[in-house]
C-alpha cells in the first residue's frame, strides 16, 4: 500500500449521471462503457495493481472497489473519492474487508489517497508488514486495523509468499546500497538508489521493494 495522488487523475464523467437516491451501484454496470470508464480513470490513478496490496489485478482479478461501504455510506456510492480499483481475492483486501474482517470503524482504516501509508507501516523483504516505531496510540490503532481489516500480513498466507518473491531478486541490491550508504556521501550513492526506484515504482509490490532497495 502506498499513497495514491487523488488529485492528478480527474473523476470519470459519467459518476455524474448518478445521483444516490435515484440510482444504485447495480445502474452503473446496465451502462455500456460507464464502468470501464471508471476503470480507465483508476488505472490512472493505480496502475493495474490493487490500492491495496499492490498485486498484479490482471493476475489476482479486479472490482471496483468503494472504501466505505455502499450499503452503509449511500451518499458516498458515486463519490469519486470513494472509489478503488481492487484485486478480487476473497482472502485479503476489498472482498476480506467487506465480508470477513468483522465490525471495524472505516475511520480507523488508511486511506491511500488521503493519508500516506509508508508512515505507518514498512515492509520487509520476507514479505512481512511491521508498524513503524513511535507511532502515537491512535496512529497505532489506525495501522493495526488497517493490516486486519485488509489482512494484508497474514503470516502464513499468499500475500506475504507473493510480496517475499517480489523482493527477492532485490536482497543483494539492498545490501550493496546499504553498504554504499555507509561508505560513501548521499551525493555519491542516492543516484542510484533514485534510479532503482524508478525502474521499479510500477511493478507489483512496489513499496515493499522499494524498502528492500532502501537503507535503514
Amino acid at each position: 500500500m502506498h499513497k495514491l495522488d487523488r488529485n492528478s487523475v480527474p473523476a470519470p464523467t459519467c459518476l455524474g449521471a448518478y445521483h444516490h437516491g435515484t440510482h444504485s451501484w447495480d445502474d452503473v454496470g446496465k451502462t455500456p462503457g460507464h464502468k470501464e470508464e471508471i476503470r480507465q480513470q483508476l488505472e490512472l490513478l493505480q496502475g493495474r495493481r490493487c490500492a491495496y496490496c499492490e498485486g498484479s489485478l490482471d493476475v489476482l482479478g479486479q472490482h471496483i472497489e468503494h472504501f466505505r461501504r455502499k450499503h452503509i455510506f449511500q451518499k458516498l456510492t458515486f463519490h469519486w473519492g470513494n472509489l478503488f480499483w481492487s484485486c478480487d481475492q476473497d482472502g485479503h483486501c476489498g472482498c476480506f474487508k467487506d465480508r470477513k474482517s468483522g465490525p471495524y470503524n472505516p475511520n480507523d482504516l488508511i486511506d491511500p489517497s488521503l493519508d500516506d501509508p509508508e508512515q505507518y507501516l514498512h515492509f520487509f523483504s520476507d514479505g512481512s508488514i511491521r508498524l513503524r516505531p513511535g507511532l502515537n496510540a491512535a496512529a497505532q490503532r489506525r495501522a493495526e486495523e488497517t493490516l486486519r481489516v485488509f489482512n494484508l500480513d497474514q503470516e502464513h498466507g499468499p500475500l506475504r509468499h507473493m510480496r517475499q518473491a517480489h523482493c527477492a531478486g532485490y536482497i543483494d541490491l539492498g545490501i550493496q546500497l546499504a553498504e554504499l550508504a555507509v561508505a560513501s556521501t548521499p551525493e555519491e550513492w542516492l543516484p542510484f538508489l533514485d534510479e532503482e526506484l524508478a525502474n521499479t515504482r510500477d511493478l507489483p509490490f512496489a513499496t515493499a521493494i522499494k524498502h528492500t532497495l532502501t537503507p535503514a
